[in-house]
């Protein structure tokens, strides 16, 4: 029997906690799971620690486990790194790409740009995962992640992808019955619809106009942790929303909502790539970013 790197343990370890149990691997690597429970066995035995606490179900690291996993994630990507720049341009991208984005801006736009991307780099395996409240990129779950504003994480490199602005909108149903804001104090008397994680939903609103600014303290009845649900509330009269251009420019354009205090401006909320600064050597990170980069200029 060929003998096992360190590589290779490192390798099989984190495969083995991407897929959360003993018999998904088993099933990913196409052996029996007492093979995966075997060679875990041995993984620990040489280390001298455990690295797991087994369930029937899941998996759970140790703190010994935690260490050496991202421990392992560092140097394999290091590795993977010095090969691709000794490689160069005859290389092809390829392996295991993990990608991290909100719920509807994945859905819509993130999406489809994998789609051609995966018809592009048929050797990279992508896997997508979409969250309400989007993890740090650095817990090294994922390699890229989609966000909104550049991050402040001196750890990660950002590349803006696309400007996004943030709208103030209501459906014309609504204005009608309440009555048109003419200044951002008027954003007192009206209900706004909250998404909660967001400064407006503590009850500020902060706006600007040229040199001038404001901050407003609004309220209102209704609240999410969903931008599609506050969208759709809207739509429906029950109050003004705060959302980035990219999810109601379609409803601007048909008239379903209307633009409130158009001159006035919150802060941005550009759209970035994210990706910790080791994978800038990687050739499957920086493919898929210079793709996203193409996407959004069409």
């Amino acid at each position: 029997m060929a003998q096992v790197t360190s590589s290779q343990d490192m390798q099989f370890f984190a495969q083995l906690v991407r897929c959360g149990s003993l018999t998904a691997a088993a099933r990913e690597l196409q052996v029996t799971t007492a093979a995966i429970s075997k060679r875990l066995s041995a993984l620990e035995s040489r280390l001298g620690v455990s690295l797991l606490h087994r369930t029937t179900r899941r998996l759970a690291l140790t703190d010994s486990g935690r260490h050496y996993l991202e421990s392992s994630r560092r140097i394999l990507d290091e590795i993977e790194t010095l090969e691709s720049e000794l490689q160069g341009a005859k290389a092809e991208p390829a392996g295991l790409l993990r990608v991290n984005a909100t719920l509807g801006f994945g859905r819509m736009h993130i999406g489809p740009a994998i789609a051609a991307f995966s018809r592009k780099y048929p050797r990279i395996e992508v896997q997508l995962q979409l969250s309400a409240s989007p993890p740090p990129i650095t817990d090294e779950a994922y390699d890229v992640g989609i966000r909104f504003g550049e991050p402040p994480d001196s750890r990660l490199v950002a590349r803006k992808l696309a400007p996004n602005r943030r709208l103030l909108c209501a459906s014309p149903t609504y204005l009608a019955r309440s009555e048109t804001p003419r200044a951002p104090q008027d954003l007192a008397r009206h209900n706004l619809i909250t998404i909660r994680q967001a400064d407006e939903a503590q009850g500020l609103l902060h706006l600007r106009s040229g040199r001038q600014s404001e901050t407003v303290r609004v309220r209102g009845r209704l609240s999410t942790n969903d931008g599609e649900v506050a969208v759709n509330w809207a739509l429906n009269g029950l109050g003004i929303v705060l959302r980035a251009e990219w999810d109601v420019a379609r409803y601007l354009r048909s008239g379903r909502l209307q633009h409130v205090l158009p001159t006035w401006d919150s802060p941005p909320a550009d759209i970035y790539a994210v990706y910790p600064a080791r994978h800038t050597g990687i050739l499957r990170v920086q493919a898929f970013v210079e793709h996203l980069s193409r996407w959004f200029l069409n």
